[in-house]
């Protein structure tokens, strides 16, 4: 592989932060427990998009700690989220418990969610309309969770979320300074969070050699929260 350019700072166009925002139920929460909540009733037992009549089981909103400096947004649930309504829990997830357990925390420490939170039929991409119907509410979680750090697992969740379309290898191995688009947080001090993008779990279980590569961009995002980077990397 060609030799990695050294991580570097990229802002994320933020033209809607001049937008006239509408004001979110959520605004008036005390703290990121009920607004988490309030934003999963405003969801409800979401229509808004095709994916409902294409057989889900079930929304996966999200979990994790509310207060997480760390947040890892993937691209959709599998067959095994849709059963048990918890984003990464088949073999992607495991995976992805064993990346975060090498960075030396637990799951219950970070918060991990989806671009969109039902299941598309047979695994495939999510489609566009079903990406901008589904990730306002993702913008609103991650306004109310406020983390220092978003890790965007795998090409949809960066294009997605960063609105940029490049190959990995262009996305991969530095930082972005990011504000979720059309939402506030209740914190003023809050000015957003820095954003890496590595390769989804299930890629890594079709292309183990990647690991390696993966465990670089975590070692960058453990450095940016000032942890302690050990050396080995997840299996």
């Amino acid at each position: 592989m060609p030799a990695r350019n050294a991580a570097a700072l990229t802002s994320v166009s933020d033209d809607d932060r001049l937008a006239v925002l509408s004001p979110k139920p959520e605004y008036g929460a005390a703290d990121a427990v009920e607004a988490l909540k309030i934003i999963r009733e405003d969801l409800g037992d979401c229509t808004r998009c095709k994916l409902h009549k294409q057989g889900r089981k079930q929304i996966v909103f999200g979990v994790g700690n509310p207060q997480a400096e760390l947040m890892f947004v993937g691209e959709g649930p599998g067959a095994d989220e849709d059963e048990r309504g918890e984003p990464f829990v088949g073999r992607a997830g495991q995976l992805l418990n064993n990346m975060i357990k090498a960075m030396g925390i637990e799951r219950q420490q970070v918060y991990i969610a989806n671009i969109v939170k039902c299941r598309p039929p047979g695994n495939r991409t999510p489609e566009r309309d079903e990406c901008e119907t589904c990730s306002p509410f993702l913008m609103r979680q991650i306004a109310a969770i406020k983390p220092k750090v978003i890790v965007a697992l795998g090409a949809v969740a960066a294009k997605n979320l960063l609105a940029i379309n490049a190959p990995m290898s262009e996305l991969r191995g530095r930082w972005y300074e990011f504000h979720p688009a059309g939402v506030r947080s209740n914190d003023p001090a809050w000015k957003g969070a820095r954003l890496a993008v590595t390769y989804h779990p299930a890629f890594l279980l079709r292309d183990p050699r990647q690991k390696g590569e993966a465990w670089k961009d975590l070692q960058m995002v453990m450095r940016e929260l000032g942890m302690p980077v050990p050396k080995k990397a997840a299996e």
